[in-house]
Formats: structure tokens, sequence, C-alpha cells
């Protein structure tokens, strides 16, 4: 039976796998920018995830990577997705402690996200927990892993970009590795650790045996730089001739337009190219595909005046209606409003901003705590004061 495809469209834009993970609790005990992408991506795949902060609560776990309140306003964002809870516990206190590890005792999922040897320090590692129960997906995400030379180091994601040779291939016109907005280390791996965590789940439930997952940002980008070196040593040992970096086409490059906008143009493949040369009737250009700046400086001038001559959207028109891989350089402060947001309704998966505390509810609910026990955790100062009923 065929499938329409708006439905499948629907399917993706609903991310199709809601639901999937029903009835898997995580716990989570990151306190860094990956581990919550990580656990917003398998709460958003159907997972109870229980948000273990700090009490009283520590200076934002995100002030390492925020230069101002934007960036600390989305990182509260993000800490605030749907179908996850908040509790917050005094980790200094040994009942505040022994309310994690009992709370992580009846998880699936673990995902932590403290230098190494800090969990071990508070007598929730992996080690301790295995002993009680073997059947645990305990997942460490951090920046240079649990082994190595720099598995000690602190870091952000721009280091884990040069440490892994990534920012070697971003670079600007003269040369400069360019430090971007984005913290794509620290999603890339969010995302990366959510994978494998549904892996660890699959193996688990095949043979009821857990995991350990040690998850390292600068693991993922290396492997990444290591692929794109592969990819270019062999074109060039087939070509036998050294082959210009893909930044140095004319056909892929950013252009800039009338109003001061930019779009990419990425026709390096000669259907595209030729596609595009014939929509602005320019036919002797259409040999010319693999031509670069460096070799062909006068044909790249003439291009920047082409583009100049329109504005953005005039070339994302022509973008729409002809074949040739030209597309707007859309702003990242406005991407709501773009129409591929849009038409996709990304916006509509984002977190809603807002952050409520469930310790009670949690404690109550996994480990069923009475109220006066409850009373008592306040009292000492394990876990906050319950305003409002």
């Amino acid at each position: 039976m065929s499938i329409p495809r708006n439905h499948l469209c629907r399917q993706t834009v609903k991310r199709g796998g809601d639901g999937m993970l029903s009835g898997i609790t995580v716990v989570d005990f990151s306190h860094h920018l990956p581990g919550p992408i990580c656990t917003m991506r398998l709460a958003e795949l159907g997972a109870t995830v229980l948000e273990v902060q700090p009490y009283p609560q520590d200076p934002s776990p995100f002030s390492s990577i925020s230069d101002g309140p934007g960036r600390k306003t989305v990182a509260s964002t993000l800490y605030s997705h749907r179908n996850q809870k908040r509790i917050s516990l005094n980790l200094r206190t040994v009942e505040g402690r022994s309310l994690a590890f009992a709370l992580a005792k009846e998880a699936d999922v673990v995902v932590e996200s403290y230098r190494p040897g800090v969990l071990r320090h508070l007598g929730l590692d992996y080690d301790r927990l295995w002993e009680v129960h073997p059947s645990v997906i305990f997942c460490s995400v951090t920046h240079y892993g649990q082994s190595g030379d720099l598995y000690q180091l602190g870091g952000s994601d721009l280091n884990i970009q040069a440490v892994s040779g990534f920012l070697s291939a971003v670079r600007d016109a003269q040369g400069r590795p360019v430090a971007g907005e984005l913290p794509l280390a620290d999603f890339a791996v969010g995302v990366y650790a959510s994978e494998q965590i549904c892996a660890a789940l699959v193996q688990r439930e095949r043979t009821g045996r857990g995991a350990y997952l040690d998850i390292a940002s600068a693991d993922l980008l290396s492997y990444w730089t290591g692929l794109h070196a592969l990819l270019a040593k062999g074109i060039r040992e087939e070509e036998k001739t050294v082959v210009d970096s893909s930044r140095d086409f004319v056909a892929y490059q950013v252009y800039e337009t009338a109003e001061g906008q930019y779009v990419a143009l990425a026709a390096k493949e000669e259907k595209f190219w030729r596609n595009f040369c014939r929509a602005v009737g320019r036919a002797d250009w259409e040999t010319m595909h693999t031509a670069t700046i460096r070799g062909n400086h006068e044909l790249y001038e003439e291009l920047c005046e082409l583009f100049l001559s329109r504005t953005q959207a005039d070339w994302s028109e022509l973008g729409a209606e002809v074949d040739c891989c030209l597309t707007a350089v859309e702003e990242w402060d406005h991407w709501s409003e773009h129409a591929y947001s849009r038409s996709r309704e990304i916006a509509d998966t984002l977190p809603e901003a807002w952050r409520q505390d469930h310790t009670h509810e949690c404690l109550k609910k996994k480990l069923e705590m009475t109220d006066a026990s409850l009373r008592r955790l306040e009292e000492l100062g394990v876990i906050p004061v319950q305003l409002f009923e």
C-alpha cells in the first residue's frame, strides 16, 4: 500500500518517533549544553526525563558558553522542554546523594556531563550503580572523554572545534579560522549521544545487558574531520593533481546582494551551473563550472557584480524557479519567519520557556516518599520548599 507523499511529510514534521520511547525513564545529571540536547531528543521520542539540578541553585551551568543574557535565555529554554521534570537536590548532603542514587537505580538511562571522577566522589558513578542495576544504560557526555591525554582538561565548544581539526576547515577570505555563532560541537554530540542511547536500548531489549557509553565531542568532530580528509585524499589520488578547496570555486560561494544581504550558490555540479548560467543569460560561462577564484578572478568579479545587481528576494525567487542550488543566507535570529521553517512547522517543535520544579511530585511518585519525609528534607536543606500545592 502506497502512502501519500504529504502524509510522509506530516509524519516528519511531527518528528516521526513520537512515543517510541514511551515508558523509558531518563535521569539527567548533565550540567552543560550537550547533555540537555541529548535528553531533549529522548524526551521528544517519548521518554520521561527527570532532570536533577543543584539545590541551592548554582550559577547558570551554561555560563561557560554564554557571552550575555541572550545565550542564557536560550539555555533556560532548552532546559525546560516538554516531558522533562526538574528535580532539585542538594548533592552536598548525604541525603541528597542518596535520593539521587535511588532515582538512578530506578531509571532505564542515566546521562551525566561532570568532569571525569566527580560522580565517583559523589558515589553516583557507573560502577557503583551497576552493582545494583546491571541493566542500566549510563551515558557520560564530555569534551574529551574518560581517558586520553586531555580527559581532565576544561574546554568549550570552540576548543573542541580547534582540537579536532574541524576549525581549520572553516576559514575566512584571508585564510584565518572562523569562530561561528552556532555551538556546533555541543549540538552535534548531544544528538549523537541520543543515537547511542537508543542503540543501547535496542541491545538491552535483545540481551538484557546495560551499557556504559563514553561520548566525547572531540571524538565526534575528529571523526568528521577524518572523513573529510579521506574524501579529499581520495579525490587527489584519483585525479593525480591538487584539488582546489571547495571555498575557492566560483560556483560554490556566498555572494552579497544589492541590499547588503547574502545568497549561497552551490552549483558545483555541471548541470546546476549550466542551469544557473542560462537563467542569468550567460551561456558563455557554461563550461566554467570548475573555475576557481585564484584561477579566474575576472569571472569571480563578474559574478560579484551580477549578484549585487539584484536583491536577496530576487535571487531567492530565481533559485526557487531554476534548479541551480541557489538559496538565501537566512539570518538566524529570524529563522522562525523563514518560508522553510513555516512550511515544516519547525518552530512548533521547540520547547516552551518555563521552569517548573517537580521535586516533590517525582519523589512521591518514583520513591514513594511521604509528605512528612519531604518536609524533613526541606528542613535539612536537601530539597526546595514547595510553595504551591
